[in-house]
């Protein structure tokens, strides 16, 4: 049962990372917004200030953000 749980998550997330949820991406968003199209990131890294997020692996989202505010966000294969 735990298995089923997991990959539960696992599809969600990958079904987040879609050429809609996207387009639903605008500059200026807060952290917060992003998250609500793309739920939480499967990867961050940082400092000062700016922020690197990604959503999913061959197949992404990719949100650049300064002071939680998106900066830019580029794709790779939707």
């Amino acid at each position: 049962m735990g298995k089923a749980v997991v990959a539960g998550v696992a599809a969600g997330r990958c079904s987040r990372v879609s050429r809609e949820s996207y387009d639903q991406l605008a500059l200026a968003m807060s952290r917060a917004e992003v998250e609500a199209v793309l739920g939480r990131a499967d990867s961050c890294s940082g400092s000062l200030g700016i922020a690197t997020c990604i959503w999913g692996d061959d197949t992404h989202i990719k949100v650049g953000f300064t002071a939680d505010r998106v900066m830019l966000f580029t794709h790779k294969e939707l």
